[in-house]
């Protein structure tokens, strides 16, 4: 497969290195310092605290040209629009993985809604200088569905394809029939925790505060009940039946978790925030699932 990714932050390094290690023709677009530090160290990994750091020389280029099988999108929600204007004369199929709650017509009005496929990246960890640090993998992590789907919820061939090019690679896809959907159920989860994340000062903080996380867990309820349908994937519903004691217990146990401190929630920059507001934007743009 020849593939872009684009983005190069936490969740397109991993990304890109680990489709570079299973043999794909893999370029990542990154620009600035963060394209300087690749050219020169290529993907720099080291697996949470560890002091070894493993180097992947991904390809990188500073321009999206010619013609790709696929192109991957790992960015914030807050940058899709410039990435789109950039995509629209470059050919290939383009495969949103990130936080995205406004559907797919904003993405398909632009680039063409035949190109258009909607996802979401099971990956995460921080940025330390220019080295990403991932969470280590264990039995809970390794059995996250990575969730990929056509916009009309269709099984395709070019879907299937995809799909079983990722799994061959590690990733554990899965075609999902209600991609849009579980975007915006994961974005009702996903305001609430980060804001108030954000608020206190990181996660661990916010597990210090059972009251803090109350509230939290009242507005991700608001946002679930908001939806016309049931949320997907149906794990989330536990957030609107169980007992807001056992909830509350159980979110504040995540928070302390080494998944939590390095999955990006302890990432409290400008662009963690506009990236939050933009989400909370798309999601009260829908109230109706519209």
């Amino acid at each position: 497969m020849k593939l872009l990714v684009y983005g190069a932050g936490v969740l397109g390094s991993q990304f890109s290195a680990r489709m570079h290690e299973a043999g794909h023709d893999v370029s990542l677009l990154a620009r600035g310092e963060r394209l300087a530090a690749l050219r020169l160290h290529g993907v720099q990994l080291a697996e949470e605290d560890s002091p070894a750091v493993r180097r992947v020389p991904v390809p990188v280029v500073e321009h999206p040209a010619g013609r790709y099988d696929l192109i991957a999108v790992l960015v914030r929600t807050h940058q899709v629009d410039a990435v789109l204007e950039s995509l629209a004369g470059v050919e290939g199929d383009v495969l949103f993985l990130h936080n995205w709650a406004a559907g797919p017509e904003p993405l398909g009005s632009v680039i063409g809604y035949e190109r258009v496929l909607l996802g979401f990246p099971t990956v995460g960890g921080t940025m330390d200088g220019d080295v990403v640090r991932y969470r280590a993998p264990h039995f809970m992590t390794r059995r996250v569905v990575m969730p990929i789907g056509e916009p009309d919820g269709r099984t395709t061939p070019r879907l299937e394809r995809i799909v079983e090019t990722f799994r061959a690679a590690g990733f554990n896809a899965k075609a999902e029939p209600r991609m849009d959907a579980w975007l915006r159920t994961h974005a009702a989860f996903e305001v609430p925790l980060g804001q108030a994340v954000h608020a206190a000062g990181g996660p661990v903080a916010l597990a210090g505060d059972p009251d803090a996380v109350r509230r939290m867990l009242h507005l991700m309820r608001q946002n679930l009940a908001a939806m016309p349908a049931p949320p997907v994937p149906r794990g989330f519903a536990a957030l609107r039946t169980l007992p807001e004691g056992l909830l509350v217990a159980l979110l504040r146990r995540f928070l302390r978790s080494p998944t939590a401190v390095h999955s990006g929630l302890s990432n409290t920059s400008p662009a963690t925030t506009a990236e939050l507001d933009r989400l909370a934007e798309q999601l009260a743009a829908r109230p109706e699932g519209r």
